[in-house]
């Protein structure tokens, strides 16, 4: 019996699909305005290449402009990283309405956040639609430069990765790892659980 209820206390219904849309339209909601006000307030503050320190010597704003992918990577393919950008965005678009998973809704509501903020950035910054650059700003110690967008981008493949890992589906239940974690406590419940009839000495 202590088992049986632990097991299910461990289970979580899946979630309905506006419970997971609602999720990620809340991390789309605030995430993407962050990310497009900072990157406004940039442009029309400071100076391009202007550095403004705000926790030396660690963190300091530092605006530039990068044609390239996250941190700055592949710099030259202005083009190709906004067609993918663009894939990337209608993918979890397409999926998103097919997730049961709370987690997975958070993920994927992080991705979705990233990669429409700097897809804005490739479409209405200079030096044209299709080819903008990316405003990046925040600097940290000899770390890259980079966004909102960026990091959301970059947490939320992390928490992906670990979600396969770990085995949670999109649909809400667990894989097979997941499942042998569960037989494995069960089977130490068991252990522990004293047969009936017998001292538990």
């Amino acid at each position: 019996m202590p088992s049986s209820s632990t097991e299910t206390s461990r289970r979580r219904p899946p979630a309905t699909r506006g419970t997971v849309l609602t999720i990620a339209a809340v991390v789309l909601l605030i995430g993407y305005s962050a990310d497009q006000f900072t990157k406004y307030l940039v442009v029309t503050h400071m100076q391009l290449g202007e550095v403004i320190w705000v926790l030396p010597p660690f963190l300091k704003w530092y605006s530039i402009r990068n044609p390239g992918a996250a941190f700055s990577m592949g710099e030259g393919y202005t083009w190709i990283f906004t067609v993918f950008m663009a894939i990337v965005a209608v993918g979890v678009l397409v999926m998103l309405p097919r997730v049961r998973s709370r987690l997975w809704g958070l993920a994927l509501g992080g991705l979705l956040t990233g990669t429409l903020g700097n897809l804005t950035d490739r479409l209405f910054q200079p030096p044209g639609a299709g080819s903008g650059h990316v405003v990046d700003f925040v600097s940290v110690g000899n770390f890259a430069i980079f966004n909102i967008a960026d990091s959301f981008i970059v947490c939320s493949v992390i928490g992906i990765v670990a979600l396969l890992w770990f085995g949670v589906q999109m649909d809400g239940s667990r894989g097979e790892k997941a499942k042998e974690e569960t037989a494995k406590d069960s089977a130490h419940d068991a252990e522990a659980t004293p047969e009936p009839g017998k001292d538990a000495a």
